[in-house]
C-alpha cells in the first residue's frame, strides 16, 4: 500500500475548465489503480490530491482519465498530471495540453522522451502506434490549388480538431481587431466621400489609427532615395536582394546611356553594385476590381552601396524588354522628381506583391503548415521531435485558414483591392513554388548565395544569422541527448516517415530542390529542424510584423496600381500619380489588411518561452533554459545597437518574434 499525490492543472485559456466530473487511474509495470476523486477542472488552477492505493503499481507509466457527462458535454483543457509515489524524490509528469471532450478513455504516457521501439515494454510502443493510427484519420492532408504545398483537410475552423483552434482570448482578440477595423474602414470612407482624392495629401486623411513610430518615419520620408534602398536590406521583404556579379541581361539600355554603363561597370567591379530584380511577376495578368482593370509590372532595381552602407538607387527599369515593342526607358534619380518617384511607386508596388504571396505566404504559413500536419500524422507524442516542435505550431492551422479565405473569396481584400489577384495571385504561386529550395530557407546558405554576408547596414542579415546559431545550439543539444549516433537518426522510421511526408506528400515532391527524403546523420536532422525552427518563428516575424511599419503608409506599397506602367518619362503630373495609386477605398482595405495581419496581440508567446512543458527530466529543462538566456542575450545586444540607430530594427529581437506563426 502507497499514498500518491496528484497534481491536476487546467488550461488558463476561457473556458477551460469543465463542470463535468473527471476519473482518473494510474498506470503502472506492475498494476493499475482507480482513483477515487471528485474533480471537476477549473480554470487555471492546480487541484492537489492524496490517495492511499492498496497494491504497489511499480514505475508509473501512463495516467488514463475520462470526462463523465450528464447533460452536457462540458469540454475540458488540461495541462498536465503530475504524480507523486510513495519514495518517489520527484513528481511524474504526464503532458497533455488538449482538450478532453466525450466519455471516452484518454491515456497519457509519462512525459520521457522515447523512440520506436527503444523499450522493451510494450505498452508505449502500442501506445504510440494506437495514437497515429487516430491522428491520421483526424489531421488529413488536402489540395489547396493544385501543384502547391498541402494544406489540412479543413474548409472552416469548424472543421478544424479541437486542439488546433484558437484559445479563447486569442478567438475574442482576432474577432474584435475585425470589428474595430471594419469601423475604423467605414469612418474614413465616410469622410473621403466629401474630400478630392487628387494629391498625395490626401493620403493623410485616412493615416490614421493604430501605427508605429517607424510608420510615421515613412510617412514622412517614404520619398527618399534612402529609404528606398534601405527596405531592400531591411524591410518588409529583405529575401530579393542580391550583390551583382554581371550586368544583368534584361537590362538593355537605350542609347545615349553610355555613362551610366559605364557607373554600373564601376560599381560592379568595387563588388558594390547590387541588384532587386522582380521578373517573377512577368507577364501575369492582373486584377479586375469593380469592373476597372489594374496592373502590374516586373521592375528591375539596380543600387549601389556606399562606403557608407547606404544602399541607393541608381537605375529603375520597370518592365522588362519585349522583342515587338521599343527597348523600355531606363528611369533615373536624375530624372524630374515626379517620374522617378513614379518609378520607385511602381517597384514598391511589385514588392507588395511579391512579399504577400512568396516570401510571406508561401514560404513561411504554407510552410509552416506542412511541417505541423506531418508532425501530427507521424510523430506521436513521446517522439523527442514532436515535443520539440509541437509548440511552434501553435495556431498555425486556423490562421491560414482564414488567409486561404481571403485569397479565395471574391469580397475579400485580396479580391478588392490587390493588383495581383483575380487569379494572377495563382499563377505567383506556382512560380513561387518552383523556387522553394531548402537553401533558400537557411540563412547562412541563402544570405551566402545572394551576397549578403559581412554587410553591416544589413540588419536583418545579421539577426537573422545570430537567431540561426542560438536555434541551432538549442536543436543540437536536443538532439544529441536523444540520438546517440548517426545510425539511430537513420533506423528511426517514424522520423524518416516524417521526412518523407513534407517532402514528398506535403510540398510535392520537393527532393529536385534539395529537400531531404530521409536523414542519415544527427548534423542533416539538427540543420533540418533549425530550418523549421527558425521558419516558424523568426523569419516569420521578419516578413510578417514589418508589414505595419513599412505598408501601412499606402504610396510606399500600394496593394494595386489602376493605370499602366510608363513607356515614356514624359507628361508624368500629380494626375498621373494620383491616377495610378489606389483609390480611396482601395487604401483603406489595404490599411486595413495590414492591421489585421501584422498588429501584435495581447497574447503573442515570444519564441523560447511557451509555457508547454512536453519534455521530462532536468536534461531538455536545463537545454530550453539556456535557449532562453542565449535569446535574452541577443535581445540586449539588439537593444544596445537600435538605440544607436535612427531606424531601429526590431521584428528579429526575441521578445517580438511569436513563437509560432499564430497572426
Amino acid at each position: 500500500m502507497g499514498r500518491y499525490r496528484i497534481c491536476v492543472a487546467t488550461g488558463a485559456w476561457l473556458f477551460s475548465g469543465s463542470f463535468n466530473r473527471v476519473q482518473l487511474w494510474l498506470v503502472g509495470e506492475r498494476g493499475e489503480a482507480e482513483l477515487e476523486l471528485n474533480l471537476r477542472p477549473v480554470r487555471g488552477q492546480v487541484e492537489e490530491f492524496e490517495q492511499d492505493v492498496p497494491q504497489d503499481l511499480g514505475p508509473l507509466q501512463f495516467v488514463k482519465l475520462r470526462k463523465h457527462h450528464s447533460l452536457v458535454d462540458d469540454a475540458w483543457f488540461c495541462d498536465r498530471i503530475t504524480v507523486q509515489g510513495p519514495g518517489d524524490l520527484e513528481a511524474t509528469a504526464f503532458p497533455c495540453y488538449r482538450w478532453v471532450q466525450g466519455e471516452g478513455v484518454l491515456t497519457l504516457p509519462e512525459g520521457t522522451a522515447r523512440l520506436a521501439g527503444e523499450s522493451t515494454l510494450d505498452k508505449f510502443q502500442k501506445h504510440r502506434e494506437k495514437e497515429l493510427k487516430e491522428r491520421q484519420l483526424i489531421y488529413r492532408w488536402a489540395t489547396w490549388k493544385e501543384g502547391l504545398p498541402l494544406t489540412i483537410a479543413a474548409d472552416s475552423e469548424k472543421d478544424l480538431p479541437p486542439d488546433m483552434k484558437f484559445h479563447g482570448e486569442k478567438r475574442l482578440d482576432s474577432e474584435w481587431t475585425g470589428k474595430t477595423g471594419a469601423l475604423e474602414m467605414v469612418l474614413k470612407r465616410v469622410y473621403n466621400l466629401v474630400n478630392p482624392w487628387d494629391s498625395l495629401e490626401a493620403f493623410d486623411q485616412i493615416f490614421w489609427g493604430p501605427k508605429s513610430t517607424l510608420s510615421e518615419k515613412v510617412h514622412q520620408r517614404w520619398q527618399d532615395d534612402e529609404l528606398f534602398g534601405y527596405q531592400f536590406l531591411n524591410g518588409a521583404n529583405p529575401m530579393l536582394l542580391r550583390r551583382s556579379t554581371s550586368l544583368p541581361s534584361r537590362l538593355v539600355l537605350p542609347s545615349g546611356m553610355e555613362e551610366l554603363r559605364a557607373q554600373l561597370e564601376e560599381e560592379l567591379q568595387k563588388g558594390s553594385l547590387f541588384e532587386a530584380d522582380f521578373i517573377l511577376l512577368d507577364g501575369i495578368p492582373a486584377n479586375i476590381i469593380q469592373g476597372e482593370q489594374q496592373y502590374l509590372a516586373a521592375p528591375l532595381v539596380m543600387l549601389k552601396m556606399e562606403p557608407s552602407g547606404k544602399l541607393l538607387p541608381m537605375a529603375i527599369q520597370i518592365q522588362p524588354p519585349n522583342p515587338s515593342s521599343p527597348i523600355p526607358p531606363i528611369f533615373l534619380p536624375s530624372d524630374p522628381p515626379l517620374t522617378w518617384l513614379l518609378a520607385k511607386i511602381w517597384v514598391r508596388s511589385a514588392e507588395f506583391q511579391l512579399q504577400q504571396i512568396k516570401y510571406h505566404f508561401m514560404n513561411t504559413h504554407m510552410l509552416a503548415e506542412v511541417i505541423a500536419v506531418a508532425t501530427m500524422r507521424c510523430l506521436p507524442g513521446l517522439h523527442p521531435v514532436f515535443k520539440l516542435l509541437i509548440p511552434h505550431t501553435r495556431y498555425t492551422m486556423e490562421v491560414n485558414i482564414g488567409a486561404r479565405s481571403t485569397f479565395d473569396s471574391d469580397s475579400g481584400i485580396f479580391s478588392q483591392a490587390v493588383s495581383i489577384s483575380g487569379g494572377g495571385h495563382v499563377q505567383l504561386f506556382h512560380r513561387a513554388m518552383a523556387q522553394l529550395t531548402y537553401c533558400s530557407l537557411c540563412p547562412p546558405e541563402d544570405l551566402a548565395d545572394r551576397g549578403l554576408l559581412g554587410i553591416p547596414s544589413a540588419l536583418y542579415a545579421h539577426d537573422a544569422l545570430r537567431l540561426w546559431e542560438i536555434i541551432a545550439r538549442y536543436v543540437e543539444g536536443i538532439v544529441h541527448l536523444i540520438y546517440h549516433g548517426d545510425d539511430i537518426v537513420r533506423g528511426d522510421s517514424e522520423l524518416q516517415a516524417w521526412c518523407r511526408e513534407i517532402t514528398e506528400v506535403g510540398l510535392c515532391h520537393a527532393q529536385d530542390r534539395g529537400f531531404p527524403v530521409s536523414f542519415q546523420s544527427r548534423a542533416q536532422l539538427c540543420h533540418f529542424l533549425t530550418m523549421c525552427l527558425f521558419t516558424c518563428t523568426a523569419q516569420h516575424s521578419a516578413v510578417n510584423f514589418s508589414q505595419l511599419d513599412w505598408f501601412l503608409w499606402v504610396p510606399n506599397a500600394p496593394s494595386t496600381m489602376r493605370m499602366p506602367p510608363p513607356t515614356t518619362k514624359e507628361d508624368v503630373t500629380m494626375a498621373t500619380l494620383m491616377g495610378s495609386l489606389p483609390n480611396a477605398r482601395q487604401s483603406c482595405l489595404q490599411m486595413l489588411f495590414v492591421r489585421q495581419v501584422s498588429l501584435q496581440q495581447p497574447n503573442l508567446i515570444p519564441l523560447g518561452y511557451h509555457t508547454e512543458e512536453y519534455f521530462s527530466g532536468p536534461e531538455p529543462k536545463a537545454m530550453l533554459r539556456q535557449f532562453q538566456a542565449d535569446l535574452d542575450n541577443l535581445e540586449r545586444e539588439i537593444v544596445a545597437r537600435n538605440e544607436q540607430l535612427d531606424l531601429p530594427y526590431e521584428y528579429l529581437k526575441p521578445s517580438c518574434i511569436e513563437n509560432s506563426v499564430a497572426n
